[in-house]
């Protein structure tokens, strides 16, 4: 089977969507050298293959091009590659692009992206995103601007997982080393690293020589804000251009302010809560049914969220490849959770529960009362974002008892939520469960769709009856904005600031 993504009508939109963006970004450059963006907390890292999270992703992703992206409408297009051809199940052929400079001047070849993709399938390297990647088997430079890269059998999904591989540049890399290239990396992309300073602020300046769509503003900073209240009045006092993670009643409050925007998309981004079930007492199915029971996602979603989100049953969103009608969860009914409980013999017990400044506390502290009504202590351990990364990424015995999360694979496809979550093989899964494994591994081995869907559903089924994980809500984002900033939020969460423009 053999699939070529056509080159011609992509230049043609590439060529004029960036005449009309050019005009744009000349007129807001000259409106507004400097864009602050508070974020929850600052990256923790701007290594783009040793981590995964929105603080990290927000800023990295504007140093650094991929292989492929999403356009506004969540299309995969063109980036490095201009064309890829499926020449068997298993083998692809990608053409990249020939006029790319790194930021320190050096051209980017077939070479960086093979290296690329090698460094992040190396389960030496330790990159929290190889279970995204772990079907890649090899990727090699078959010309000096050739890719051909290989998989362990059928990859449906690989395409949509390439959208968030980043290149870097060999050299640099293997010259100075992982840590200090993560201390000041070197990219490809619109902007470049321009300092960080640790706890308080990264700051990025325009590529003036950048191959594609020029960034609006002369410079961008991205700073550490964690109170959400903060971030607002940083807002609407003029200090800040956009701000991120907006609960509804901050967002009220802005629109209400007249000096600044609410800026909303429903997501594919899923809000669960996580369950351990290596640790007493939710080893015990009865414990872990409680939990479930106990928690009222609609009350979360309509009187916490501003009826902004939207209730799940399933680890799956209907934007997303896996999503099967029909499953059914234990209903919220707090006096059944708490009759298991008793009857559980486990009443009265602490258990941790792991958050992080960067997630809506309001939802924490609310599931932790209605998990402690049900008759267990939820104790919240609020830490910083890389601290709770690492808590929920260690070895499964030792991850905590409950953790809450907000996952989004950018992928559009369940296998970024389900394989990482529950693979006994990545480290996000505190699950070991051989059926699951089998039935996940199937899934991402075939190209037949039918299998596929088969498999996700006996998977969302599992989720649903043994709760090792509670699905809670498909998560909407919620961003404050200057009023002089014309930007439009997407699905996948991505802040490209070469897609922003400025008008007074």
């Amino acid at each position: 089977m053999t699939k070529t993504f056509s080159r011609t009508l992509a230049l043609a939109l590439g060529l004029a969507l960036a005449l009309g963006s050019s005009a744009l970004a000349m007129q807001a450059a000259s409106a507004k050298d400097l864009l602050v963006v508070d974020l929850v907390s600052e990256p923790s890292s701007l290594d783009p293959h040793k981590q995964w999270n929105p603080d990290s992703y927000y800023v990295y992703r504007n140093i650094f091009d991929n292989l492929v992206t999403r356009d506004d409408d969540g299309q995969i297009v063109p980036q490095i590659a201009t064309d890829w051809t499926n020449t068997s199940d298993t083998e692809f052929v990608f053409t990249i692009r020939d006029d790319v400079t790194f930021h320190d001047g050096e051209r980017l070849t077939a070479e960086d992206v093979a290296f690329s993709i090698t460094r992040i399938i190396d389960p030496a390297f330790g990159s929290p995103q190889l279970g995204q990647f772990n079907k890649i088997v090899s990727a090699e430079a078959t010309g000096e601007y050739e890719v051909t890269l290989k998989t362990d059998g059928a990859y449906p999904v690989l395409l949509a997982q390439l959208v968030k591989l980043s290149i870097v540049p060999k050299h640099v890399v293997e010259e100075v080393g992982d840590d200090a290239f993560n201390a000041s990396p070197v990219g490809s992309g619109p902007y470049k690293f321009a300092n960080w300073q640790r706890g308080v602020s990264v700051r990025l300046d325009r590529n003036d020589e950048y191959w594609g769509d020029k960034g609006p503003f002369a410079s961008a900073e991205f700073r550490a804000v964690p109170d959400a209240a903060t971030r607002v009045a940083n807002l609407q006092a003029g200090e800040t251009d956009l701000a991120v993670t907006i609960d509804s009643d901050l967002a009220a409050q802005i629109e209400g302010s007249g000096s600044a925007k609410a800026l909303s998309v429903l997501t594919e981004r899923i809000g669960y809560l996580k369950l351990n079930p290596q640790r007493g007492p939710l080893d015990d199915k009865r414990v872990r049914q409680a939990v479930a029971q106990a928690i009222d996602k609609e009350g979360i979603v309509e009187g916490i969220l501003g009826g902004y989100d939207e209730p799940l049953a399933q680890m799956a969103t209907p934007s997303h490849f896996g999503f099967v009608e029909g499953i059914e969860t234990y209903p919220y009914d707090p006096e059944a959770a708490k009759a298991l409980i008793e009857e559980a013999g486990v009443a009265g017990q602490t258990i941790s529960f792991a958050t992080s400044p960067t997630f809506d506390q309001r939802i924490v502290q609310a599931i932790a009362q209605m998990v402690s009504d049900a008759g267990l202590v939820a104790e919240i351990e609020l830490t910083d974002m890389a601290t709770y990364l690492q808590r929920v990424q260690s070895e499964p015995a030792e991850q905590p008892y409950l953790a809450f999360g907000r996952w989004s694979c950018a992928c559009q496809d369940v296998d970024g939520v389900l394989h990482s979550l529950l693979h006994s093989s990545s480290s996000w899964s505190s699950l070991t469960d051989e059926r699951i494994d089998g039935l996940l591994d199937e899934a991402r081995n075939t190209l037949d769709q039918d299998a596929r869907l088969d498999a996700y559903r006996q998977v969302s089924e599992f989720v649903a009856e043994e709760v090792p994980l509670v699905p809670l809500y498909q998560a909407a984002i919620i961003y404050g904005a200057a009023n002089g900033l014309d930007w439009q939020p997407t699905a996948n969460e991505s802040m490209f600031l070469n897609r922003m423009s400025w008008s007074d």
